[in-house]
């Protein structure tokens, strides 16, 4: 049994996903990176191996998302691939007709225009928590709700409060004010899920020409409020496909399989053996320019394998690697 392996590495979550030669689903795993790429990543291995028939052959593995390169040299990867088209890539599998996709996690947000099956135009953002997962987190965190409750409950709202979203500290500080003078909680609920979505639309969606089918996925798509609240601000369905939180995974490994394809060579993972290795990782500051960026390495036997974390790619393109 041949299969491809996609390993998708956010800041807020790990997901890894396991294709076989029809490109169908065998394995997926979802885990929060909680700011240990390294060990999750190794978590994650461990986890697939457990899963996979003893006999298995990978066949190609992928890397995607924000420390891509990080996971790629970790996995002696045999494709590191951007979360643009990995994402677009995993949507078009399931919906081959999509023309936008809206992709929703913990600390990013990115939009997607496709035009007859190619990517036309994208837009990210990742300086700004109003229009991510985080921005419901923190909320949930502080009504002491899960989650998932917290989506639960936006649902059961009647009479949504419009709450200044713009920012996470205004937000917050509207919350507060609109459950001191007697809203519902189930209203106030909605009512961030509404300014999460107009936060989105009105900074990563700003100018886009999004049309439908509209596909909605990331960690933020279990949310049914967002989901709802998504819908009604557009006046169109928004299609939350299987498999939504791993997308960027699954899009990952099917680049992989089609690479690998056309390759004289086998694949260059080295195994799952490198889930038990203990790498060390350290940082030092950069002074070839006034920036004064703080550089991230990774080594293993005293050999750098990985340097990382600059705002230009100086020292990716240094690496030993």
């Amino acid at each position: 049994m041949e299969v491809y392996m996609g390993i998708d590495v956010g800041s807020v979550t790990t997901k890894l996903a396991v294709l076989n030669q029809s490109d169908e689903l065998v394995v997926d795993i979802y885990l929060p990176t909680q700011g240990k790429p390294i060990e999750m990543v190794q978590q994650g291995l461990r986890q697939i191996k457990q899963q996979l028939p003893q006999d298995v052959d990978i066949g190609g593995v992928a890397t995607t998302g924000s420390a891509r390169y990080l996971a790629g040299v970790i996995v002696d990867a045999d494709l590191v691939k951007n979360e643009i088209t990995s994402h677009a890539v995993g949507a078009l599998h399931y919906f081959p007709q999509g023309q936008t996709v809206i992709e929703i996690g913990g600390q990013d947000s990115k939009i997607i225009i496709i035009r007859d099956g190619i990517v036309t135009d994208f837009g990210m953002n990742t300086v700004c928590a109003a229009g991510t997962g985080s921005f419901l987190d923190h909320q949930a965190l502080r009504l002491n709700m899960s989650i998932q409750e917290l989506g639960q409950r936006a649902l059961e709202s009647t009479t949504p409060v419009r709450i200044a979203g713009r920012c996470t500290v205004f937000a917050e500080s509207d919350m507060i004010h609109k459950q001191q003078m007697g809203h519902r909680t189930e209203d106030i609920l909605y009512g961030l899920c509404q300014a999460l979505v107009r936060n989105y639309l009105n900074n990563v969606g700003l100018g886009k020409d999004i049309q439908p089918p509209i596909i909605f996925q990331g960690g933020v798509a279990f949310n049914q409020g967002i989901v709802k609240a998504l819908r009604e601000e557009l006046g169109i369905k928004v299609i939350v496909p299987p498999h939504h939180e791993v997308m960027g995974a699954i899009g990952a490994a099917l680049l992989v399989h089609e690479e690998m394809s056309t390759s004289q060579h086998g694949s260059k993972f080295k195994g799952f053996g490198i889930s038990e290795i203990k790498y060390r990782t350290s940082s030092f500051e950069c002074k070839a320019c006034p920036n004064l960026c703080e550089i991230a390495q990774l080594s293993l036997d005293g050999q750098v394998l990985a340097r990382w974390g600059g705002r230009c790619d100086l020292w990716e393109r240094s690496s030993t690697s």
